[in-house]
């Protein structure tokens, strides 16, 4: 019990650290290179822990392990000189959104580095069990005993690279390469559905593998970061894919607080470094979408009062306003934490688990 919880907390803190860094870092360097006074660069949030002092920033170490901050002169008041508000519209723009960049930039990195590292991976015979009635599968004519072979061009090493594929193009016309027979290749057009019958899938099969084995593998440096590049933008296109499913399907989205991240990130961290890494560029990638939402308090918010100062054709709102705004929301965001966190306690106690 107690290895697995300092697990859970070693593996959580380390990945906390690392994404908050990443974020602030962002805000920090372009306030710096744009000659913008940083009062202090903080990881955690008050009381503070530790600091020092070099130059005109601080630099600390906090006790509440939620985020981080990077303190700018003059954030709301265009009347500070060297203060963020006193600079152009595209300075402001470019320190105000480099944090969700940098958690962008960042996955490139972990998934890179995943990719090189020696790791396992599934290699089985994908087949097709059962096909729905009138389904997209047996309208293209998909057969029980088919083996899937590839989607896209793309080789299916397994039964969760079939899933993959099939929900990063929903709603588009994909091409399937099937086997008949283990002799005959037949390759049909299939398209998956947003909204399918409950229990079908999107294209309406059900798949078991067959002959499975673990085989290790790694990338070299010159395959392993093209690849990160683009499993960064799939990422982003299943993102897109899930949102737009939220609205078709009517469903919620799956909310996960600090607690249950560290869960997850302890039992990820079980699976070996490779797998933890990706989870971590997961989650950047999700930091740097949320960050960007436009909500008091959140970098997105604070862009929004840029737009509304273009809109206004330079007029701004005023800095007390502003400034109340961003606390109200923060305020909010520290509230609605707590709730996903009572729920993940719960959650936790009745025994569930976020993982399948």
């Amino acid at each position: 019990m107690l290895p697995t919880i300092a697990l859970t907390a070693v593996s959580f803190l380390g990945m906390l650290v690392m994404l908050v860094f990443a974020h602030e870092f962002g805000h920090f360097i372009t306030a710096k290179l744009a000659r913008v006074k940083v009062e202090e660069f903080g990881i955690g949030f008050p009381p503070r822990l530790f600091s020092f002092k070099r130059g005109e920033t601080t630099y600390s170490l906090n006790a509440i392990p939620l985020g981080g901050f990077t303190k700018l002169l003059g954030e709301e008041d265009p009347s500070i000189p060297g203060g963020l508000s006193s600079k152009s519209r595209p300075v402001r723009f470019l320190v105000l959104s480099a944090g969700s960049l940098m958690n962008i930039l960042l996955p490139i990195l972990l998934f890179s580095i995943s990719f090189m590292i020696p790791h396992d991976v599934m290699q089985e015979k994908v087949e097709v069990q059962e096909v729905a009635s009138s389904s997209p599968a047996e309208i293209a004519g998909i057969e029980p005993g088919d083996t899937i072979l590839a989607i896209e061009g793309r080789t299916v090493r397994n039964r969760a690279d079939v899933g993959y594929l099939i929900q990063l193009n929903l709603g588009s016309e994909i091409n399937i390469l099937l086997q008949r027979d283990n002799l005959k290749q037949q390759e049909v057009s299939v398209r998956p559905r947003w909204r399918p019958p409950e229990g079908q899938g999107a294209i309406g099969i059900k798949i078991i593998g067959v002959d499975s084995t673990i085989v290790r593998e790694s990338y070299p440096v010159w395959k392993a970061v093209p690849s990160a590049l683009v499993h960064c933008w799939e990422i982003l296109v299943l993102f897109r894919n899930e949102v737009i499913g939220w609205f078709i399907k009517g469903t919620a989205p799956l909310v996960a607080g600090p607690i249950g991240i560290a869960e997850l990130a302890g039992e990820v961290a079980k699976a070996g470094l490779s797998p933890f890494l990706e989870l971590a560029a997961l989650i950047s990638i999700n930091l740097a979408i949320i960050n960007l939402f436009p909500f008091p308090g959140l970098d997105g918010g604070r862009l929004i009062f840029l737009a509304l100062e273009v809109v206004r054709g330079g007029k701004r709102i005023p800095p007390k306003y502003e400034g109340l705004i961003h606390l109200i929301g923060f305020i909010v965001l520290l509230l609605l934490i707590a709730i996903v966190s009572y729920y993940d306690i719960a959650r936790i106690v009745q025994g569930d688990n976020l993982l399948p």
